[in-house]
């Protein structure tokens, strides 16, 4: 099949269903790289969806899943297999207590689902707060919970979501006397609008520790606590969608080890499959057992299969056996170092942000207005596809056109600096392009 009749049936046969596709056809994919028809490496700097922590094609995963396929891989939902218990028991060790107790589904959206009604069931409420820029799912609990998009054309949402501010320390308005950002009282001002707005039923509050389609906003240190204690005086429960923070691609193994603050729920998802479709809830016996008590039901197609178990399994495997929490720690101190020299160059690089290998550059006309310079990140976002580098670019209102960088937890260090290269012969054409148009 040509390219033009490729693309001509995409025209007449694929449904859009979001921003335009990316102008290549993959047809493989391999450690860090995809390649496209004409046998172009591309440098995959998005980890797939953000999931791909292990790199594309992951020999321990194709020989998990051909073993899993050929013997066991999926059964009636009210049957249980070792794979399944075992991932359960090894995520229980990986944690701090009291998070003991694991619900395998397959989608990041459908773990969410599941946690707000385990939320809701064990609070006896249904309020749900999270932050305004938000990305949890595309079902209707999720996306009811996600502000950063999606929002328009489809009538009310689910009743009872509320939103926090989210705190972009770039940009947020709450300052102190000497211009340093002012989380906690952004905060109190945050839920003090909650609580003029709830009915007196609020359940949870969904958040990601890294916003990434947010922007990649990283809390600051001290706000997971203080938000974990803001939730507890009022009864709720604390739910972190570690979809993209957990399995070490922060430099820790779940990202709020860093904050010392343990959630009452905890959803996994993403990094979990290494970009095969695995997801989990973990959450206390007490919790459980009270959604037990009440009839908690979520019984769907593939609950507890055993393939997504048996996929989970060895991801844990190869990110212990491999050190590769501690190396997402140290290639996240290059990448950091490398972004900050962008900044400091480039009077469009207004901020630099995130952890480990989870980090974003945020594009702007210059540094004193911070005005968001859209159409210079979608220069570069093509600038960089065409030197072999694909970056994703997030715009939201308000704010410039954020790079999220999530190359995979093996990523090698030439390719990490070659990447970067890449970004920044980007970013110096684009802008001397821009300057002279």
């Amino acid at each position: 099949m040509s390219t033009d009749t490729f693309w001509d049936d995409v025209d007449r046969h694929v449904v859009r269903y979001g921003a335009a596709f990316t102008p290549r056809v993959i047809e493989r994919a391999s450690g860090s790289y995809v390649y496209d028809s004409d046998g172009s490496a591309i440098l995959d700097f998005t980890s797939g969806q953000m999931s791909a922590v292990l790199g594309h094609s992951h020999p321990d995963i194709a020989r998990a899943v051909s073993e899993s396929v050929a013997s066991l891989d999926h059964l009636f939902s009210g049957m249980l297999s070792r794979p399944v218990v075992d991932l359960a028991k090894r995520l229980s060790a990986s944690l701090p207590d009291p998070l003991t107790k694991t619900l395998l589904l397959t989608t990041g959206a459908e773990s969410n689902e599941a946690a707000l009604k385990m939320a809701k069931l064990a609070t006896g409420k249904y309020e749900v707060v999270s932050f305004d820029r938000s990305w949890h799912g595309m079902t209707s609990g999720a996306a009811a919970a996600t502000f950063s998009a999606g929002r328009r054309g489809y009538g009310p949402a689910m009743p009872g979501n509320l939103t926090l501010p989210t705190p972009n320390a770039y940009r947020s308005p709450f300052r102190r006397a000497d211009g340093s950002y002012d989380w906690e009282t952004e905060l109190e001002y945050g839920f003090a609008l909650v609580d003029q707005q709830s009915t007196g039923s609020l359940a949870a509050c969904l958040i990601e520790p890294v916003l990434s389609s947010g922007g990649i906003i990283d809390l600051p240190p001290g706000y997971l606590a203080r938000l974990k204690e803001m939730c507890a005086a009022r009864g709720m429960l604390l739910i972190l969608d570690e979809a993209q923070t957990g399995l070490g691609r922060t430099g820790h193994m779940y990202a709020f080890e860093r904050d010392g603050v343990v959630p009452d729920l905890l959803t996994l998802s993403k990094t979990l499959g290494a970009g095969l479709p695995v997801a989990a809830v973990v959450t206390s016996a007490e919790i459980e057992q009270t959604c037990r008590d009440r009839g908690f039901l979520f019984f769907t197609t593939h609950v507890s299969d055993p393939l997504a178990a048996t996929v989970a399994l060895t991801v844990l495997d190869v990110i212990e056996r491999d050190g590769l929490v501690q190396r997402a720690a140290k290639l996240g101190e290059q990448l950091t170092g490398r972004l900050l020299e962008l900044r400091d160059t480039y009077e469009v690089v207004g901020d630099v942000r995130g952890r480990g290998l989870l980090q974003g550059i945020e594009l702007v006309h210059d540094k004193e207005s911070r005005t968001p310079a859209d159409a210079l990140g979608q220069a570069v976002t093509a600038a960089c596809l065409e030197r072999g580098l694909h970056l994703n670019i997030v715009q939201l209102p308000g704010m410039g056109g954020i790079f999220r960088i999530a190359p995979p937890l093996t990523t090698s260090d030439d390719e990490l600096h070659a990447g970067i290269d890449i970004l920044d012969a980007a970013i110096r054409d684009c802008v001397t392009t821009h300057a002279t148009a």
